[in-house]
């Protein structure tokens, strides 16, 4: 199992400023510049920390939010794959249906893997639902966009004998031709979020890496699924460097340390609630298959977090409740194994755990202790719990 190294890059001095949402609204006045440029440089020293600790390392997006300043993740990337030597480094990832010009994508991942010497890996991601009101796009097809954007991307990485032009139904360019080209010829490794059955079956035909984020133990569902497609498509079972997991991590000496850095990094879990309602599920933006089955179950997710005994979790649940359901590995390095060792066992193995370990409020001083721990205690053990597959 490979440890991914990831935090949000929240801006959580904002969150006590405003009683209302912390996505789309509230006022940019609420940050203060110096404090964000002093949390931003923070994050990079983690980051470069985690490099050092032997972890590979993860930068996501988002807009207009005080739980994740990264708007660009791209210029966090370019910054890492100059100042990293040893880790792998994952964009997960770019909006692309959010994106005007993909092309203007292709060309600064281009730049990223040339910069990191081959180390760059990406994924485009859908997006959440509330970051539409700020792309002025249509989520009525955003799908087709999507993958549209995904092809033409993926056809100017492996067209080097000259320039081409594209004419689709969203994106129309006379000269496509990407300097410098991309160091990983054809294609970086991709990879694709899946919220669901469905999503990862189409992500095990492609032969992408599969990321399951936060949702517990349906993600043995998920993975299921994907394993599914992927021995139908390529004619082989799915290596465990195909499967991945987003989860929260804390460690520490003793248990009751480990309980207090837990609250405060739950503390970014509980703000998910703290989006307006509105804007969570706009006209289009999910399947109808999606939105029938939330209809069966109530009008509630149908793929909304259980615990081991099958029941749902509820809103305000302990940290036992967190580790047990896979959402929040905490305790001490022996507890902290073998909570991802149950985890890894329910789901059917996972080849990558995409390991949130800042968020909320825990500070510099706690997350460098935390990841000292987890790189020296628990991911050797890891590394022999589910040794990856390389890919073909």
């Amino acid at each position: 199992m490979r440890i991914w190294q990831f935090t949000e890059q929240s801006y959580h001095p904002g969150w006590d400023r405003t009683d209302g949402p912390l996505r789309i609204l509230p006022p940019s006045g609420v940050l203060d510049p110096p404090e964000v440029s002093d949390l931003l440089h923070r994050y990079l020293d983690e980051w470069l920390l985690g490099d050092e600790l032997g972890f590979d390392l993860m930068v996501n997006e988002h807009h207009a939010s005080l739980t994740c300043m990264s708007a660009v993740n791209l210029s966090t990337m370019a910054i890492l794959a100059r100042q990293t030597r040893k880790a792998r480094l994952l964009s997960l990832g770019v909006p692309m249906a959010n994106r005007t010009d993909p092309l203007r994508i292709a060309e600064e991942l281009a730049i990223i893997d040339n910069l990191s010497r081959g180390r760059l890996e990406f994924g485009f991601v859908k997006g959440s639902a509330w970051e539409l009101f700020i792309s002025n796009e249509n989520p009525a097809r955003m799908m087709d966009r999507f993958w549209e954007a995904h092809d033409l991307v993926l056809k100017a990485f492996a067209t080097r004998d000259g320039p081409f032009s594209w004419e689709g139904e969203y994106f129309n360019y006379r000269h496509v031709n990407i300097i410098p080209p991309i160091y990983q010829y054809p294609c970086p490794p991709m990879w694709l979020p899946a919220s669901s059955p469905d999503s990862a079956r189409l992500a095990g035909a492609k032969g992408y890496v599969v990321a399951a984020f936060l949702n517990g133990h349906q993600a043995k569902n998920t993975f299921a699924a994907y394993r599914e497609a992927y021995l139908a498509a390529h004619g082989r079972p799915a290596g465990l460097d195909r499967l991945a997991y987003l989860g929260m991590a804390v460690v520490a000496h003793s248990e009751a340390e480990a309980r207090r850095r837990a609250e405060k990094l739950y503390a970014y879990y509980s703000t998910v609630s703290r989006s307006p309602a509105a804007t969570m599920n706009p006209p289009g933006y999910s399947p109808v298959a999606a939105n029938a089955k939330a209809l069966l179950h109530g009008g509630g997710n149908p793929y909304a977090n259980i615990m081991a005994d099958g029941k749902p979790l509820p809103a305000n649940p302990t940290l036992e409740m967190l580790a047990d359901t896979g959402i929040l590995f905490w305790g001490t390095p022996d507890m902290v194994f073998d909570q991802v060792t149950r985890f890894n066992d329910l789901v059917g193995g996972v080849g990558n755990f995409l390991c949130m370990t800042q968020g909320g409020y825990l500070t510099h001083e706690e997350t460098v202790d935390s990841l000292k721990l987890l790189a020296t205690e628990v991911y050797p053990r890891l590394k022999e719990l589910a040794l990856p597959q390389a890919a073909e």
